[in-house]
């Protein structure tokens, strides 16, 4: 009876372990820091990254859903682009507001660090660089290349429309002066040479989201 009650018992903790296994798996969303430890960093003195981010990037397995976190700060830039074109003139003067992303830490100060969080929305090849120095730093290697898989698809947190444009509420004079409305950009950024502005806030509150579904 013993042994029957302890065969009983691995069983059961067996198919524990499997159920847990299969959860974790269903989730199927992962947080990659970009560089590993080395983070998004750029040196001005020797023009030298602090990591080999096409290497690093090489190494991964990217899904929809899943999250890339820019350990950095706000001397540089986490452009997002699905244009190669753009990616290739590491520059964003000829790139639209449909394809291509600029992530910033909402501050104007030198040098303070930030985290900037990424979320992968679309299947195929996404395109990363700092177009900061006018390109010198994408230049010399702050730039990598994904290929995004679809794995589990997006998550509900990820899967929804824009909101839509704020309207301003009418006044005492409404009655007598024509409706405005103020439209917000995409993402609650704003705009650079129509290209969408997002703010690290923005992606960390998504990061926040998937991490709790």
């Amino acid at each position: 009876m013993a042994v029957a009650t302890a065969n009983l018992t691995a069983i059961a903790l067996c198919l524990l372990i499997a159920a847990s296994s299969s959860a974790a798996a269903a989730a199927g969303y992962t947080n990659y820091t970009v560089g590993g430890n080395s983070g998004w960093f750029f040196n001005e003195i020797t023009n030298a990254t602090s990591a080999n981010y096409s290497a690093w990037a090489a190494s991964q397995t990217f899904n929809l859903g899943d999250f890339l976190l820019f350990n950095t700060n706000t001397n540089l830039t986490v452009i997002q682009t699905y244009n190669l074109t753009t990616y290739q003139a590491c520059n964003i003067d000829n790139a639209s507001g449909n394809d291509t992303f600029l992530y910033g830490g909402g501050s104007g100060q030198f040098g303070k660090a930030l985290t900037v969080a990424v979320p992968l929305t679309l299947e195929g090849p996404n395109y990363f660089f700092s177009d900061a120095d006018d390109g010198v730093q994408c230049q010399n290697g702050m730039s990598f290349e994904i290929d995004v898989k679809h794995g589990s698809g997006l998550p509900p947190s990820l899967n929804q429309p824009p909101p839509p444009p704020y309207a301003e509420p009418p006044g005492p004079d409404a009655a007598n002066s024509p409706p405005v409305t103020v439209v917000d950009a995409p993402g609650n950024g704003g705009s650079r040479g129509g290209v969408n502005v997002r703010e690290a806030a923005w992606g960390v509150s998504l990061l926040l989201a998937t991490l709790f579904f």
